[in-house]
């Protein structure tokens, strides 16, 4: 007996079952350790066992001897008569006690220790039966060899050497000091049984027939489905997985082949749709009969079909139900002709869509795989047919507006039965591309063509424009519009710009520029090729000229005439002078009728009236860009804004020099360089005027002067436009007056010369009615014709011709004059007799019943209104400086180049003078031949045109 701590190990007598050793086995002192395995099937008990020596181990157990030990343990211990089900399988063996056998197989080394009580199991070997050794005798030729059997009988003796004075020597060589290797081998213990595994298999599979059977024919099953599964279970443990398989596809193909596809068959003269039904339902049906048969089998599917290149339960049912049902010639095109024609009904309103039936088919197609190969090119098929039918028919009897609604309705239901269906993603990207296809593609033609563009233009169809271009765009066409929305904005133009009457020609072509742009943000989301096409268009049309009576003869542009008296309508008025289509309420009010997705509305219905008159003219400005000829808007403009300056007819000096500065970043500063004279001059004008009336102060001569208060603007002839000079007869007190200033003004700048220019003038008066005394504002001229009847009584009158001798006005100035005075809405005067139209022989009167509800009182000054001779003036003197400038251009061009051809002439011409106007090219060959008159240049052969230095 040897001790190490508490622990204790006591060898047992030779051929006694070993028994009451509780430590590990790595401190046992005995040289083995034999373990008990249990089987998983607890049929056999079979051992395992270990060995440690004090030497290495020269072999062990083959892999020949482990192999033939793991199928021992697999191979059933009992008859096939005695495993007829799972339940009698078990019921028949006895667990063994785990722990006592275990506790059996451990020696103790020294004392012998009482075998403790154990019931063997039927069919397994005792432990003395199991464990006895040869004697030496027997095993002498065994010894030799070094060699152990350990299934002869046990020896008299221990093998275990004993050592002197019970102790044990240090090191492993001590272990067994009259031995070497060892060499071990273990014989199977286990006993050949007469187990019949195919009679098995022909039981199981006997019971499975009549299962299988029951199913098919939905009838009840009184057999365990647990019992069923457990045969199936034991018979592949057994090796007959793959009989079994063959089986039972054998089995199911002749349950498909004689009984679903002969029903089916019956069904075939039936409607399509009809067929369909009665083939989902058998699928239904087949379905969940499969369902049945894999939870059977389930075992026979993880543990063979997964592994193997056979088919599972599932692909097995698949795999039948297409190759005897849906290949089937009679049956396959009428089952996807049913399917196709669900959605045909729905789409011809003939019915509504079975969305049950059609989920179905769709998933059958999908369970047999056949969706693509079958389904999806009939189904694309019958589509085109239906859409390349659909279009023609609608294009031809519907208006455009109308075919793309009905158009985009369509592509939204196809788009929506797709996705509600779970159609294949295939399925959806070319059943759309077809309907792009056919439905926009093949009918470009129709939708681009100018008439019916024309018309939701004209309408302002804001909708039904976006409409048009959104079904466009879907295949990259919104750019094929341009063409013909080019056209319409330039025919439109045109009719605006050469229209009759052109007093409202920047109100229409405002409000169609609001309305384009409005357009193009919205309807066509800002295209680049569209805008484009709008800006051209209205560079075309705006720049076109015709030589008419509007023009005076001239090549002049009258859009630039028009938007120079439209800004001086907007600068006199200012925000009461817009029209109500053009507000920015009004714009803000359009633009809320038709909103456009991420669109930022940039007008403020709210804004105040400088804010009002900025937006005008920042659109007015809009319209500027386009004209090339600024030669004309320059004129007109530096004519009204000298009126407006003298008159102090400006609404806001702040809109005035806002203006200014608009068109110096446009133009450039040599533009605005007259322009910008202009307000110097009327600042250095009041300085001066201020320092006359200080001097007149400091002179004591302001009482003298209290009677009238002078205000004179000095004016640089350069800078500002030419006025004729009107003889008039001036009051003397206004006279002396005049030549004061001119005193004071000589005395500060000498070798200057004044020009008075009375028609610019205009005073106030005050008059003295029978109602009241009035306040007048009027002209220079009508003061004079007006200071006439002082000193007149009520019944007096004064006839024409005095009154045209007495103000020394020339007969039309006169005329005009009178008529603003007697014949006018407010009339001061009294004609005689009465009459829109002055004659010689009227006479005149003062109007002493003259009345109006305000204090001062502005009468209507015709002068102030452009006449027809000074607008012919303006556009022939713009005529005339175009043509000295074209020869100016000509004259560079010629100088730098020497010598040129006459194409090129012209064209180096146009584009020099592009920006002050253009000549047409017959005036421009007119300048060459008066150049060539006057030996700047000199023709050449071939065309060429040479300079003369």
């Amino acid at each position: 007996m040897f001790e190490e701590g508490r622990k204790s190990c006591r060898v047992p007598e030779a051929g006694r079952p070993v028994a009451g050793c509780h430590q590990s086995a790595r401190h046992c002192c005995s040289p083995f350790k034999i373990l008990t395995r249990l089987t998983r099937d607890a049929k056999h008990m079979l051992p395992s066992i270990s060995v440690e020596h004090s030497t290495p181990i020269s072999s062990g157990p083959s892999p020949n001897d482990r192999k033939r030990k793991r199928q021992s343990r697999t191979e059933p211990s009992r008859s096939p008569s005695d495993q007829s089900t799972i339940h009698a399988l078990f019921s028949t063996q006895q667990k063994p006690n785990v722990s006592s056998e275990l506790s059996s197989t451990i020696n103790k080394r020294n004392k012998p220790a009482e075998a403790a009580p154990t019931t063997t199991p039927p069919g397994c070997l005792s432990s003395k039966d199991m464990y006895s050794f040869p004697s030496r005798s027997h095993n002498a030729n065994a010894a030799s060899n070094n060699t152990v059997d350990l299934t002869s009988e046990s020896p008299t003796t221990s093998p275990v050497r004993r050592f002197n004075n019970g102790v044990r020597p240090a090191g492993r060589a001590g272990l067994l000091a009259h031995g070497g290797a060892k060499k071990l081998v273990v014989k199977n213990l286990k006993t050949n049984t007469s187990w019949d595994s195919k009679a098995y298999l022909e039981q199981i599979w006997g019971q499975l027939d009549v299962a299988l059977g029951l199913i098919f024919t939905e009838r009840h099953n009184n057999a365990s489905k647990e019992d069923l599964y457990r045969g199936v279970e034991n018979v592949c443990r057994q090796g007959g997985a793959s009989t079994i398989f063959t089986r039972l596809e054998r089995l199911c193909r002749a349950h498909m082949e004689l009984v679903v596809r002969p029903a089916l068959l019956e069904e075939a003269g039936a409607e399509n749709i009809a067929l369909l039904r009665a083939v989902l339902e058998q699928w239904t049906r087949w379905a969940q009969q499969m369902t049945t048969i894999r939870a059977i089998f389930f075992f026979l599917e993880r543990s063979y079909l997964l592994s193997s290149s056979k088919p599972t339960i599932d692909q097995l049912a698949s795999q039948l139900f297409r190759e005897i049902i849906f290949q089937n010639v009679t049956l396959k095109a009428k089952i996807v002709d049913g399917a196709c024609d669900l959605v045909s009904a729905a789409r011809s309103q003939d019915q509504a869509l079975d969305k049950d039936l059609f989920r179905q088919a769709v998933a059958l197609f999908h369970a047999l795989s056949t969706y693509t190969s079958s389904f999806e090119p009939r189904f694309l098929s019958l589509a085109q047919d239906y859409i390349v039918a659909w279009s023609d028919r609608t294009i031809t009897e519907m208006t455009v507006p109308q075919y793309v609604t009905l158009a985009g309705e369509l592509i939204a239901r196809e788009v929506e039965r797709c996705e509600e269906f779970e159609l294949d993603s295939s399925t959806k990207r070319d059943l759309l591309i077809m309907l792009e296809d056919h439905i926009i593609e093949r009918q470009q033609q129709a939708l681009i063509k100018e008439e019916a563009l024309a018309s939701l233009l004209d309408n302002n169809a804001i909708a039904e424009l976006a409409g048009l271009y959104d079904l466009l765009e879907r295949r990259r066409l919104g750019e094929k519009l341009s063409p013909p929305f080019a056209k319409w904005v330039e025919s439109t133009g045109t009719s605006i710009v050469f229209a009759s009457n052109t007093d409202d020609m920047i109100i229409h072509l405002l409000s169609l520029k609001r309305r384009l742009d409005l357009a193009w943000r919205t309807a066509f989301q800002r295209n680049e090729s569209l805008g484009h096409a709008l800006r051209d268009a209205f560079a075309t049309f705006m720049n076109k000229t015709k030589k008419g009576d509007a023009t005076w003869g001239t090549d002049n542009t009258k859009v630039g005439e028009m938007i120079a008296k439209y800004v001086d309508q907007l600068l006199r008025g200012g925000a009461k002078a817009i029209p109500d289509v053009l507000t920015a309420r009004r714009a803000s009010t359009a633009a809320a009728e038709v909103p456009a997705a991420g669109e930022e509305d940039n007008e403020d219905p709210d804004v105040d009236e400088d804010a009002e008159v900025n937006i005008q003219l920042d659109q007015v400005l809009d319209l500027f860009r386009f004209v090339q000829g600024k030669a004309v808007f320059e004129a007109f403009y530096k004519k009204d804004l000298a009126r407006r300056l003298l008159m102090g007819r400006s609404a806001s000096a702040d809109a005035e020099r806002s203006m200014l500065a608009r068109l110096k970043t446009e133009c450039g500063s040599g533009f605005t360089q007259n322009l910008e004279q202009m307000f110097k001059d009327v600042e250095l004008a009041r300085e001066e005027l201020q320092s006359y009336k200080q001097r007149l102060e400091d002179r004591m001569d302001y009482e003298k002067g209290k009677s009238l208060d002078l205000s004179v603007n000095i004016l640089s002839s350069a800078a500002w436009p030419t006025y004729p000079d009107i003889p008039v007869v001036i009051p003397a007190n206004v006279k002396r007056a005049i030549d004061g200033y001119e005193l004071h003004y000589k005395s500060k700048h000498t070798g200057r010369k004044l020009d008075w220019k009375h028609a610019l003038a205009h005073c106030q008066m005050r008059a003295k009615f029978n109602k009241g005394v009035k306040e007048l504002v009027v002209s220079s001229f009508q003061a004079v014709v007006l200071l006439l009847f002082n000193d007149m009584g009520e019944d007096e009158q004064k006839p024409y011709l005095e009154i045209l001798a007495e103000s020394g006005l020339p007969e039309a100035e006169v005329k005009r004059t009178l008529q603003s005075l007697a014949c006018a809405k407010l009339r001061p005067l009294t004609k005689h007799p009465k009459g829109k139209d002055v004659n010689n022989t009227d006479t005149f009167s003062i109007n002493l019943g003259f009345d109006h509800p305000k204090y001062r009182v502005k009468i209507n000054q015709v002068q102030l209104k452009e006449t027809k001779e000074e607008n012919q003036e303006t556009h022939m003197r713009v005529a005339e400086d175009r043509n000295f400038e074209t020869q100016a251009a000509i004259v560079r061009i010629m100088k730098s180049r020497k010598t040129i051809s006459h194409s090129e002439l012209v064209a180096e011409v146009i584009k020099a003078t592009i920006s002050r106007g253009v000549l047409g090219v017959a005036d421009i060959k007119k300048n060459i031949d008066r150049l060539i008159e006057k030996d700047y240049m000199e023709r050449e052969d071939g065309n060429m045109y040479s300079y003369v230095a």
